[in-house]
Formats: structure tokens, C-alpha cells, sequence
């Protein structure tokens, strides 16, 4: 797995991004600028997401909708089609869905060629396997953004359960979900920030709060 992961790395060739006024930073959503020191994502820093794979996939939406390379390891449940909904870039996404126990190789080779890479590792990473790949990042200048804890990281983002709208009385589908999301890390990023989107908003992608319908409104543990 690890050697073929790396000769697909040798084939892409990270890509500038034209029109970025800093090309320090990877673009993100507008709904998410604020969360951000930098109103994006600062190249060679590690940024861990936890609480939902929908903030994992909106994060990764616009870089890759401006032309970054990103991919995605250890994540086996994730969809195509909800990678796709929530505006990730599909021609320029990479999934290695089961890395095996080489996956901090995997991850290694992929930060040398991408831009973005989001590792969720098959257990809690050690200390040293972590500490590696983020200065890997740092040194590659790419974005790496862990699912769960990740010691050492740069900014960490945390999404509660949130909310679910759409159903009525015993009847309806759940459309969109109001969801609190909290970013903290160091440095500039001490500061806490705190926003409330629609994660996913109605007809997909995301929304601050403000910028979508309020309907029924029903408390759900729902990943």
C-alpha cells in the first residue's frame, strides 16, 4: 500500500493557486474565514477537526474548488456523493480508504506531493508519529488536518452534536443540522472563536446560521 501510495504521489504535482493574495494560505469557504487567524489555511500547519466528518469535508471544499490537491486517509465511511454535496472537488481528491499499519508512511508520501491531507489513524496516533508528520507538513508546506486528538496541533476545531431540522410532527426527513463550531489553538490562534452554521444547509454545502431557514428543530446524536 505504502510504496503504491507513493508512486501516485510522484504523479501529481502540487498546483499554484491563481488569484490568492497570500499564497501562504489554502482558500476556504466563506462560512469559515472567521474560525481562521488567517481567514484560510496557513500552508505547513497541522489543523485537527473533531466532532464531524461534514466540518472535515467542508474544510477540504475550497481549496480543492480552487485547484489543490487534497486527499483523505484512514476515512473508510465516507461517501463520494457527500464529499460531493458538501463542494469537494472530486477530480482532485485521493482516497486511501484502508492504509494499513504503514499509514504514517502513506501520510508522509502524500504531504510531499498534496496539499491537503486529512488522516483519521486506526488508533489514537502516538506522540512521535504525530510530531513527524506535522513537521513533515511544515517542511513540505502542505495543510495536514487529523480527525480526532492530535498531539502538537497548530488549531484544533470541535463541532457539537448540533441540531437536525426538517422533521414535523412524526413526519419529514432530516434536511440540514445547526451546528456550534469552536476553534482554538496557538499563537495567533489562542484566541477562542466560536460560530453557528448549517452544516450541511439546505440543498448541501454549508451556511452561517443567519443565511438559512429555521424549521422544526429536533435534538439528534447523529455523526
Amino acid at each position: 500500500m505504502a510504496s503504491a501510495v507513493q508512486e501516485l504521489a510522484g504523479r501529481i504535482e502540487r498546483t499554484g493557486l491563481p488569484g490568492m493574495v497570500d499564497d501562504r494560505l489554502l482558500p476556504v469557504l466563506p462560512p469559515l474565514t472567521s474560525l481562521l487567524p488567517s481567514g484560510g489555511l496557513r500552508r505547513g500547519t497541522t489543523v485537527a477537526v473533531q466532532g464531524s466528518t461534514s466540518l472535515v469535508l467542508a474544510l477540504m471544499a475550497g481549496p480543492s474548488q480552487a485547484g489543490s490537491w487534497c486527499a483523505i486517509v484512514g476515512l473508510g465511511s465516507l461517501g463520494v456523493v457527500a464529499a460531493a454535496e458538501m463542494g469537494v472537488a472530486l477530480d482532485r481528491l485521493a482516497l486511501v480508504p484502508a492504509p494499513g499499519p504503514e499509514w504514517p508512511v502513506v501520510v508522509a508520501a502524500l504531504l510531499d506531493a498534496l496539499d491537503l491531507v486529512v488522516v483519521v489513524s486506526p488508533e489514537r496516533a502516538r506522540g512521535s508519529d504525530a510530531r513527524r508528520l506535522s513537521a513533515r507538513a511544515r517542511q513540505r508546506g502542505a495543510v495536514l488536518v487529523p480527525f480526532g486528538q492530535w498531539e502538537g496541533a497548530d488549531l484544533r476545531l470541535s463541532a457539537d452534536k448540533g441540531v437536525w431540522d426538517g422533521l414535523g410532527p412524526g413526519h419529514g426527513q432530516l434536511r440540514t443540522r445547526r451546528t456550534a463550531v469552536s476553534a482554538e489553538g496557538r499563537g495567533s490562534a489562542a484566541r477562542r472563536r466560536r460560530i453557528q452554521l448549517w452544516l450541511p444547509a439546505p440543498g448541501g454545502g454549508i451556511r452561517l446560521e443567519d443565511e438559512a431557514p429555521r424549521r422544526h428543530l429536533v435534538p439528534m446524536e447523529v455523526g
